[in-house]
């Protein structure tokens, strides 16, 4: 499996690499700002870092 880069999301380095080729740049950090702000963040459960 490949590593995650966000473990809330579940986004890959694949994931934003077919993203920046879709549209140019990534517009997967749009996305994770919007959900944080909604309250979709579980980094601290998810992460196992914490963070």
């Amino acid at each position: 499996m490949e590593n995650l880069i966000c473990y809330c999301f579940g986004y890959t380095a694949s994931d934003i690499e077919r993203d920046v080729l879709a549209n140019g740049k990534s517009t997967i950090i749009d996305r994770i700002v919007t959900e944080k702000k909604a309250g979709g963040c579980q980094c601290a459960a998810k992460n196992p870092k914490g963070r």
